[in-house]
């Protein structure tokens, strides 16, 4: 049988998307560079679905369409291949939009870009939708796919998509109800080629979006035009000006979805955040001005901060030992992150290194070198830290530490850190860089960091 969509990836996105475009009837080829064993028994699983093949031979003719998954950068040979075809390469988000689009009802779609705090706020955003009644999920790079959720069984009126550059770069026909850009710095500019080209798949996400919303207090959004017939939202860790949600006091209030713009309703008090770190008071804001793009009333707003549990890995604290808070934001995978999580403490052990991913340390150590009392290096792209420390905070302590399992790196990590903090301080966890050097995952990082030091510090009790 001739396959009518080629996949590109056996990850996590591509068995789903082969798996939803089988039960819709379509003829599935997926293509994987991988050829493991680990891999091999993940095709021979998913060869028994009717309608799938697997390959890990680069084919020789493509169909005329390819769903490629977020990991494959724009300049793989297949898919500069695919696209001098004529063939049309998109992103499995995509694909389910046009699904839906055809559909008899199709659903309210609100997606959210954004270098850091994507998954908090979609998360914050689908428990007030939740509390508010209405049959809503956070999806895409966050619990089911998309096109999971367009094929699924389950009953849903609002999808609240966690978006990613990549996917993002590859969804040229996408049209968001509300679409959010919730902040901007370098990242993964390895992918992209150039902050530019970063830049321009985020904010891929406002085009034909019925409602923008951007972070007033982000230098590179506040500056960028939108075109199109929409309403464009503020929000800001201000006071909020006419057609903004923002900060008064102890009060998150709303100025852009209220009758009278020159009055302001009160949405949740800042004790409904947790943690209060600004960057999550601005993660509030944001979900908070989607759910009022949708209708969701006042008071479910602040019962679903309430009812919100931040999840693991960001900014989490593990142990509080003698004085001496010990805290996983392992999640910190660049310079933005970090930097929030630096800006939550004020005598820090830091614990930093990885893969940088192109990104520059200068301006975060130079920011935060007052906060610093040790670092901690690890991983490959370190020394730019290091170069970063040695030109901008000479005087503060550093040492490099290296393990030959990535168990034995974060034991003498912890013991490190032990040897170093003294009460009131915090070792701190914020890596600023990717993990997939030393570590399975950043989950598999902060994962391990919380159970030694329970362990180490155990011992001390």
């Amino acid at each position: 049988m001739k396959q009518e969509i080629l996949v590109a990836g056996l990850g996590v996105t591509g068995v789903a998307t082969a798996k939803s475009l089988a039960k819709l009837g379509k003829s599935v080829l997926v293509y994987e560079e991988d050829s493991s064993a680990a891999m091999q028994i993940k095709a021979d699983e998913i060869r028994l679905i009717a309608n799938i093949d697997v390959t890990f031979t680069q084919p020789e003719t493509l169909p005329k369409l390819i769903i490629t998954s977020p990991g494959w950068k724009p300049n793989h040979p297949v898919l500069i291949h695919a696209l001098s075809s004529g063939c049309e390469v998109i992103s499995e988000v995509e694909y389910a939009w046009r699904i839906d689009q055809g559909s008899i009802k199709p659903k309210i779609w609100i997606g959210l870009t954004g270098t850091n705090g994507k998954t908090t706020t979609v998360s914050m955003a689908e428990a007030m939708f939740l509390a508010d009644g209405k049959k809503a999920v956070a999806c895409g790079n966050i619990g089911k796919t998309v096109i999971e959720v367009i094929t699924g069984e389950d009953k849903v009126d609002y999808l609240i998509i966690e978006l990613s550059s990549f996917q993002l770069h590859w969804s040229e026909k996408l049209c968001l109800d509300s679409a959010a850009i919730l902040n901007i710095a370098d990242d993964h500019l390895d992918w992209h080629g150039s902050f530019i080209e970063y830049l321009a798949a985020k904010k891929r996400i406002t085009n034909g979006a019925k409602q923008i919303i951007i972070n007033r207090d982000d230098r590179h959004l506040n500056g960028i035009e939108f075109k199109g017939d929409h309403k464009l939202v503020k929000f800001t860790l201000d006071a909020p000006r006419p057609g903004e949600v923002g900060v008064v006091e102890e009060l998150l209030v709303d100025r852009a979805y209220v009758d009278d713009p020159q009055e302001a309703s009160v949405l949740a008090e800042l004790s409904d955040i947790k943690p209060q770190a600004p960057h999550n008071v601005a993660n509030a804001l944001a979900a908070m001005a989607l759910a009022r793009s949708c209708g969701v009333k006042v008071e479910s707003i602040s019962e679903g901060l309430r009812n919100f549990t931040p999840g693991h890995h960001r900014i989490e604290e593990v142990e509080n030992l003698s004085g001496i808070r010990w805290i996983n934001a392992s999640k910190a995978t660049n310079p933005h992150a970090a930097n929030a999580s630096l800006a939550a403490f004020s005598s820090i052990v830091w614990i930093a290194g990885g893969l940088a991913k192109g990104a520059d340390m200068e301006d975060l150590v130079k920011s935060k070198a007052s906060r610093l009392k040790a670092v901690l290096l690890i991983g490959t792209d370190r020394e730019l830290i290091s170069d970063a420390l040695t030109k901008h905070a000479p005087e503060i302590p550093k040492y490099l530490i290296d393990g030959d399992s990535s168990e034995e790196l974060m034991e003498k990590l912890i013991i490190k850190g032990m040897e170093l903090a003294v009460s009131g301080d915090v070792v701190l966890l914020a890596p600023a860089c990717a993990s997939m050097d030393q570590f399975t995952s950043y989950a598999h990082r902060g994962d391990l960091f919380a159970e030694k030091v329970k362990q180490l510090l155990g011992s001390k009790k």
